[in-house]
């Protein structure tokens, strides 16, 4: 097999966002590749210990996908906050042409549009992804991942920090498929009696109460917090009551607008536009809600820009959703200028932290060496952008770590699973259950 059939057989997703089947993103021809190593999410610190642990992983996953892309420039973007930690990536990269780009400690570094900004000076165009200015954007675990798939080893297991209330924050390697449950205790427990759980992150992750939930492939660290924590209570909350405290309440300040990411960079979003929609009727909205389909889901506006503690955010995604709903595409302009204040208005993630009541859980996740060996594994089929994978196993089978249980066709996009222990298929559903053994 070549390099790019090994990455699709390796099973092996963007591991810093949504999923995407890096294959794809290995077969294009681009000029500049970028490792993506910001970590912008507040209390996680997956990458950054990543990146200590096994730095000459990264950097041979990048240039790797640097031949495999035909790429002339390969830029690791990385906090300057992190430079000392971080001795073995520069001696990594040293006798190749991977330039390391400090950024700045700023909320959100991570967003790909931010960061191919920040490391290239180029400007994406609205509702365009990093392949059209010419770049590929990969994780730098995913670009771990590469590394190892290049000789043949498939995607077991899953660098995750557990922070937030538990006694031992910490970041580990663990079986996909475990639970969240195992996870925790994995860190000591929670120091808490009832908490409440933000997989892959605060600000763009979800919010859930069920520790039996896996790991996937695509899952950054787990945030726990008491079940009485401000964020909690707010991202509980249902969509009708904030449309209510939205629609009676926003005085169009407009500062979820004036400190929105995309806003600065020059994208015409504008949430405090967005939120007028909760007004009018349905012939409004379509006026308002255009407003909404640039937005990245940050979440700064209703996190920490607004000063009634609205969600801005959350009518942007219902408006994205509408619109998508009833087939409007985005028709806006397409010139995009930086706004003149876009530096001056950058949030700094300490500031962040403070404003979301976080301070106290602002500790290191250094890289705990300790092993989890799960009874059992869950695997959703679905843990990619694309098809779901098909289980090509039974219930009863037998079947080994590093063994392909689900397929997706080669016309199909999407990736193989595998499994991330021995054991014998208890289960097939949207998932499948793997019984140690």
């Amino acid at each position: 097999m070549n390099y790019i059939e090994r990455i699709r057989e390796s099973g092996l997703v963007g591991c810093g966002g949504a999923g995407f089947p890096t294959y794809v993103k290995a077969g294009s021809k681009v000029e500049i590749v970028i490792a993506n190593g910001a970590e912008c999410e507040p209390l996680l610190h997956k990458d950054l210990e990543l990146m200590i642990k096994e730095p000459e992983a990264v950097v041979s996953g990048l240039l790797q996908l640097q031949v495999s892309t035909g790429a002339k420039k390969a830029i690791i973007g990385v906090k300057q906050k992190y430079e000392e930690k971080l001795s073995g990536l520069k001696n990594a990269v040293k006798n190749t042409n991977i330039e390391i780009h400090w950024l700045g400690d700023f909320y959100p570094t991570g967003d790909e549009y931010v960061l191919v900004y920040e490391t290239t000076g180029r400007l994406i165009p609205p509702q365009g992804i990093p392949l059209d200015v010419g770049i590929v954007v990969n994780n730098v675990e995913t670009l771990r991942n590469a590394f190892y798939a290049s000789e043949l080893k498939p995607v077991t297991h899953k660098y995750i920090s557990v922070v937030g209330a538990v006694k031992n924050p910490s970041t580990f390697f663990v079986p996909v498929g475990s639970s969240f449950a195992d996870a925790i205790q994995l860190a000591g427990g929670a120091t808490v009696p009832e908490y409440a759980i933000f997989v892959s992150g605060i600000m763009m992750g979800t919010l859930t109460f069920d520790t039996s939930l896996p790991i996937t492939k695509t899952c950054a660290g787990l945030v726990v917090l008491p079940v009485d924590h401000r964020l909690v209570k707010r991202k509980v909350r249902n969509e009708q009551s904030m449309n209510r405290i939205g629609k009676s309440a926003c005085d169009q300040c407009s500062y979820c607008t004036e400190f929105c990411p995309r806003y600065l960079l020059g994208y015409d979003v504008q949430p405090h536009k967005v939120m007028r929609s909760l007004g009018f009727t349905a012939t409004g909205e379509a006026i308002w809600n255009q407003y909404a389909q640039l937005c990245c889901a940050c979440g700064l506006c209703t996190l920490y820009a607004c000063p009634e503690d609205l969600y801005p955010k959350e009518a942007c995604d219902r408006a994205k959703a509408d619109l998508k709903a009833k087939g409007i595409k985005w028709q806006g302009k397409r010139e995009v200028k930086v706004h003149p204040l876009g530096t001056g208005r950058r949030v700094p993630l300490k500031k962040l932290m403070s404003k979301l009541g976080i301070t106290q859980y602002d500790v290191p996740a250094h890289f705990s060496d300790k092993k989890l060996s799960p009874s059992s594994i869950r695997l959703p089929l679905s843990q990619h952008i694309g098809v779901p994978a098909t289980p090509i196993v039974r219930i009863g089978d037998r079947v080994t770590l590093g063994q392909k249980v689900a397929d997706v066709p080669q016309d199909k996009l999407g990736a193989p699973i595998h499994s991330s222990i021995n054991g014998i298929v208890t289960k097939i559903n949207e998932e499948i259950e793997i019984k140690a053994s």
